[in-house]
């Protein structure tokens, strides 16, 4: 199975040494390399794409705001010679940060990540006291943090696990899981419902944050009946 992607930069020489990156790598399959956002958000409509390689500084409009027009986005690693937005950046859960001149070892490491995120299996372990549990993506409610704890909430019962939220959450498809709020992570296909400041998700009331309202409007945005 090959990673489908796009390389967006406005930098003719950038595209071509991404290109020869990835093919070196040898799972990843170049779908187009695009000079602008504009051109990719093409792309992305006509197909079906797993990553986006994603420069920051463009012309009319840059690699952030791209990312932040996008109602669900693929797999995104920036690549950037700026490193003061890497915050900015993992704030919209892009799964890695490659600082230009890129090496060949760095860009492995983030494309190996890309690719354990996209193989077809759906589950993870957790490390309990009684030993190892099994969870399958599509069991998960959602995710909370307590202290130091993980809950992760199922039908089948809660599990608590001393990995941290954060962790958790890098090991899931982006655009099926949701960060609501500081201590929650949400399944977007559990979702029943949003009023007020709260996420309905089976028997329970989820708060999500402003400072994670955005992301979660967009996604009801993209998927709201209109008249």
């Amino acid at each position: 199975m090959k990673i489908r992607c796009i390389i967006v930069d406005d930098e003719p020489l950038a595209r071509e040494g991404m290109e020869l990156l990835i093919k070196e790598a040898g799972f990843l399959e170049l779908k187009a390399s695009c000079s602008n956002a504009i051109e990719a958000n093409r792309v992305l409509t006509e197909q079906e794409i797993d990553l986006i390689f994603l420069d920051i500084q463009m012309p009319r409009i840059r690699g952030i705001d791209f990312l932040r027009s996008l109602p669900v986005h693929p797999l995104v690693i920036i690549t950037t010679a700026y490193p003061h937005y890497a915050l900015e950046g993992f704030e919209l859960n892009v799964l890695d940060y490659l600082l230009k001149p890129i090496t060949i070892e760095r860009f492995l490491k983030a494309v190996n990540r890309a690719r354990e995120a996209v193989l077809p299996e759906n589950y993870f372990f957790i490390k309990t006291g009684k030993g190892y549990e099994k969870i399958l993506h599509q069991e998960i409610l959602f995710i909370e943090a307590s202290q130091n704890y993980s809950i992760i909430h199922t039908p089948r019962g809660k599990f608590i696990t001393l990995t941290a939220l954060r962790s958790i959450e890098e090991q899931l498809p982006p655009a099926r899981f949701l960060r609501v709020h500081k201590s929650y992570v949400v399944s977007v296909d559990q979702i029943q419902g949003v009023a007020g400041n709260e996420i309905t998700i089976d028997k329970h009331k989820i708060p999500f944050s402003k400072n994670y309202r955005e992301p979660l409007m967009r996604m009801i945005d993209s998927r709201l009946i209109r008249k």
